[in-house]
């Protein structure tokens, strides 16, 4: 265990390592002027120090794998500068169509059936995600950015922009934006003796791009308040090309307890967004189950609401002359959180008054830079996906109000990730704390990191393996089980039920080798994949790597077919060698999917405390 251990910490710090030897390529010219710029200005060259090394320094391998990020770029070229004439966009239904070959049509009648019932995108759609119109002069950085916005949207299989020449025309190009639709209705549901429920996912509603999500469940039995429960929600992800994202949603389950939401924000969706913000109104009245001091456990009421609001701007502080400095941000960002708790537990199942009402401001300022390369077969079989790769470096900083005491907060965090001949690798550090006084209080020391190979084949087959090793250590944390990690599923092992199971320092790792067969059977593609998470937590009383491990064993398999309805679905069984509840050797089904393994992006958002979990 002991080797296994200092094997994953080995590996987070090589991704550091890394992130401090390697910078991208650049010209002489353009790091020189970088270098001039930063000598006179001392915050800027305490960041320069950061970001670069000198040129002497410098030492990136020859062998590098070339990251396909730059033909579109390079096809767009030559057409700078010249006038947007005209804007031609068409979207195609999901089955039998190409975006490279416009002769390809549908042949069976299984595929025209399953256009007949989708309804496609529209056009205007589309031209609502283009950081470009017409009358404006190219830019091909920013054909490639709208590019890849467009390929994001989930309703979207792939897309293809290309100029087109204007004959006799030497001032003004035609664009051609071909867009291939993915299915984008979902419905699925579960049913045994004690429940059913109905699960419906619309991520393209009429073909606006809206995502509508429905959820209905039925109880058959007493052992509930309600006989049935609903979650609904829905989403428009961007108003009339401002890219605000309006979400509103409305829980309300078995036992009655009920959520509702209401979120309007606008993210740095792009390395060429300068603007960002929002605000955010959550309203929750549930139940929950606590122990007093004698380990009596009560149901205890609760009644929240929770406001939020947050800016942020980012400035091109190395020019706007190169990609590099396009995409390379000095950002601010300042939020407002006013959490107010109606309804609480009383102070005999809370004496510290941990559910209590509080507010918060909090600033932060950093350095983001941000690219993306092109990649395929990581959780989508066949289809290009979009990898960010980059860096930041950000401290926040701010005060709360909770319980009579203003408590200060200072934290930071650093990230790097690249694409390196053994593959892709990502770090991330994050640290933060209160200080009450002198004292510092819910401390939080947190070391990720992301790992994946290139694809290497054998036999007709292409292989990938996935590496993700998570560090959190708490100190200082207040004496309340509330404030406390877990194991439980998505903080933890997938499908993992372990609530009376607490502690103040969590380790865990995922390892994941994901396979993707080229041939088919019936049109069917099969793409195994096999999961194993190892964990274990740490209430402070024991040495840190003598506490017990718990893991989990996952095998499942991808199902990919382009003429069924749902192009593609997942099947996966969990082994469980040990539960705290459940007890041992337990098989669930479907308790966890192939992406869950995610990665960071390198953007700053709203102002936050380092989430303990």
């Amino acid at each position: 265990m002991r080797i296994y251990i200092y094997l994953v910490v080995f590996l987070c710090s090589f991704s550091i390592m890394k992130a401090q030897k390697l910078v991208p390529t650049k010209s002489d010219s353009v790091y020189k002027k970088i270098d001039e710029f930063s000598q006179d200005k001392k915050f800027f060259k305490f960041i320069h120090k950061i970001m670069f090394r000198k040129k002497e320094t410098i030492r990136v391998s020859k062998k590098k794998k070339q990251k396909t990020i730059t033909s579109l770029q390079v096809t767009f070229n030559k057409y700078n500068c010249k006038i947007i004439r005209n804007i031609n966009i068409e979207t195609l239904d999901p089955f039998g169509f190409s975006i490279e070959n416009d002769q390809q049509i549908p042949k069976y009648k299984m595929e025209r059936f399953g256009n007949s019932l989708h309804i496609k995108t529209k056009n205007w759609t589309i031209r609502n995600l283009l950081l470009f119109k017409k009358n404006e002069e190219l830019d091909s950085l920013i054909v490639k950015e709208s590019e890849r916005i467009i390929r994001s949207q989930r309703y979207i299989s792939s897309v293809i922009i290309k100029p087109i020449p204007i004959a006799n025309c030497t001032d003004s190009v035609d664009v051609s934006i071909r867009v291939l639709d993915t299915w984008s209705g979902i419905p699925t549901g579960a049913f045994s003796s004690a429940k059913a429920n109905l699960d419906l996912t619309e991520r393209n509603f009429f073909g606006l791009g809206h995502e509508l999500e429905l959820n209905y469940i039925k109880s058959f039995n007493n052992s509930t308040t309600n006989n049935f429960g609903y979650d609904a929600k829905y989403t428009i992800p961007n108003f009339k090309n401002t890219f605000i994202n309006t979400s509103v949603s409305s829980k309300i389950d078995l036992y009655n307890n009920t959520y509702k939401t209401v979120k309007i924000d606008r993210p740095f969706y792009s390395t060429l967004t300068h603007w960002a913000g929002g605000i955010h109104y959550d309203y929750n009245v549930h139940t929950q189950i606590m122990a007093d001091a004698n380990a009596i456990l009560a149901s205890q009421n609760f009644k929240i609401k929770t406001y939020s609001a947050w800016g942020a701007h980012a400035f091109n502080v190395f020019g706007n002359q190169s990609e590099f400095g396009i995409t390379t941000h000095l950002v601010f960002a300042t939020g407002f959180t006013n959490t107010a708790y109606l309804e609480k537990p009383s102070s005999t199942y809370d004496p510290i008054q941990y559910n209590n009402s509080s507010k918060s401001v909090l600033a932060t300022i950093g350095i983001s830079s941000q690219k993306y390369y092109q990649d395929k077969y990581l959780f989508r079989f066949g289809i290009i996906e979009d990898i960010p790769y980059g860096k930041v470096f950000s401290v926040t900083g701010g005060v709360e109000n909770k319980n009579g005491v203003n408590r200060a907060y200072f934290g930071g965090r650093f990230s790097y990730g690249d694409y390196f001949d053994y593959g892709y690798i990502q770090g991330n550090i994050e640290v933060g704390s209160f200080f009450n006084g002198k004292n510092s209080e819910q401390s939080i020391y947190k070391f990720e990191a992301n790992y994946f190979t290139n694809l290497f084949p054998i036999g007709s087959w292409k292989f990938r393996q996935f590496i993700k090793p998570v560090l959190v250590i708490g100190t200082n944390r207040l004496n309340t089980s509330q404030d406390r990690l877990n194991l439980i599923d998505i903080n933890g092992i997938p499908g993992f039920n372990s609530s009376p199971l607490i502690g103040t320092k969590k380790f865990l790792t995922t390892f994941q080798t994901q396979s993707y067969n080229q041939k088919n059977w019936y049109g069917f593609n099969f793409s195994p994949f096999m999961n194993f998470t190892v964990g274990f937590l740490d209430q402070g009383d024991n040495t840190f790597f003598s506490n017990k491990v718990y893991s989990q064993i996952g095998v499942g398999v991808l199902i990919n077919n382009g003429y069924l309805v749902f192009s593609s679905f997942q099947i996966s069984f969990s082994y469980y060698p040990s539960l705290p509840i459940d007890g041992s050797n337990i098989i669930k089904t479907n308790a966890f999917q192939n992406s869950n393994i995610e990665y960071h992006d390198f953007q700053i958002g709203q102002p936050s405390v380092v989430p303990y979990q």
